[in-house]
């Protein structure tokens, strides 16, 4: 008997460079699913290393790299409630969007 067993897909992996006055750095967005599409691994993160030379750059990012969800600001880590994967979108956009406004 031969069972196959289909890995998990990246479904998504989009990097976009800012222009300055949309706040420099880059976007990066990388999910990915289970063979029933329910997303599994996910990475968002917003990255500028003139402002942030820890983390490899990362200012603000959600990830659950490790098996953990958890939320990367300014070089800090800190472990994030999850409800579902739109509600991380949601909050990553919130956060990035807040920094920008800041600058």
């Amino acid at each position: 008997m031969i069972i196959l067993v289909m890995a998990d897909t990246k479904v998504v992996d989009d990097s976009f460079t800012l222009s300055p006055k949309r706040g420099n750095g880059v976007l990066r967005r990388e999910v990915w699913v289970d063979k029933a599409g329910k997303v599994i691994r996910y990475n968002l993160a917003y990255v500028h290393h003139g402002i942030c030379q820890r983390d490899n750059g990362r200012v603000v990012g959600y990830d659950n790299a490790h098996g953990l969800h958890h939320r990367h600001y300014m070089g800090k880590v800190e472990p994030v409630a999850f409800v579902s994967f739109e509600d991380i979108e949601a909050r990553f956009e919130e956060d990035w969007t807040k920094f920008r406004r800041k600058k």
